[in-house]
Formats: structure tokens, C-alpha cells, sequence
């Protein structure tokens, strides 16, 4: 599996995955920094996210627990180069998200915001 650059002809499966409209997907790789697992059968898993003063704030993270674990690792890699902390909400119901987040040492900082009725976790990852 290729960790790569997302570009515009992936919002197309962004999209699916997410279940997002493709505009907005396309959006999201113009706009942030966005890293695609790319597989043999194609586009399976997918991480974004964008820098903010101290702090490198992941918008989306899609893919099973291990996949997820391994894109976090695009941000964390960035955010210590740069002397930053990483942070991000998951939806509670995420179970991917939330093994995964916990498996690369970040730590939970209470909960975060209501989207469209899901309760979210604030989770957070600092440098040593």
C-alpha cells in the first residue's frame, strides 16, 4: 500500500467513502493537506488536515483501525518536525477512529462538539 498526495481525481472515491458530496470532497484537496492510502483496487482509506498556530488540526480520517493508525502518522510526522501538537474529534460510534487514535499515543481531552447530533472526543497528540 502508497501513502501519496491526494489529487482532484480522487474526490470521486473520497467522496464514496465519506459519503460527502464529490464537490466538497474536491474542495477538501484543494484546501487541505490531504493524504490518500492508495491500494491495488484503488483508493481505501484517507487522512486531512491543516495546520493552525500551534496546532495541526485533522478534519477527516477514514479507513479500518490499523489504516487509520498508520495515516495518523502523516500528521504526528509533520507536527514534530514543526514543534506542534496534533489534535482531532472523533464521533463516538467510530470505533476505527477511536482504536486507532488510542494506538498512536494520543491522549483524550474531554469531549468535543456536537455534529448533526454525534457526540464527538477531543482527542490529542503532543511531541516528547
Amino acid at each position: 500500500m502508497d501513502i501519496r498526495d491526494a489529487v482532484e481525481a480522487d474526490a470521486e472515491r473520497l467522496a464514496t467513502l465519506t459519503g460527502a458530496p464529490t464537490d466538497v470532497m474536491r474542495n477538501l484537496v484543494h484546501d487541505r493537506t490531504v493524504r490518500v492510502a492508495d491500494a491495488d483496487d484503488g483508493v481505501v482509506g484517507f487522512v486531512s488536515y491543516d495546520a493552525q498556530g500551534t496546532t495541526v488540526h485533522v478534519t477527516q480520517l477514514e479507513g479500518d483501525a490499523d489504516l487509520c493508525e498508520r495515516l495518523l502518522e502523516e500528521p504526528t510526522r509533520f507536527a514534530e518536525r514543526e514543534g506542534m501538537s496534533v489534535e482531532l474529534l472523533v464521533p463516538d460510534g467510530d470505533e476505527a477512529a477511536h482504536k486507532a487514535v488510542e494506538r498512536a499515543a494520543f491522549e483524550e481531552h474531554g469531549p468535543g462538539p456536537r455534529f448533526d447530533g454525534t457526540t464527538t472526543t477531543r482527542y490529542r497528540w503532543s511531541p516528547d
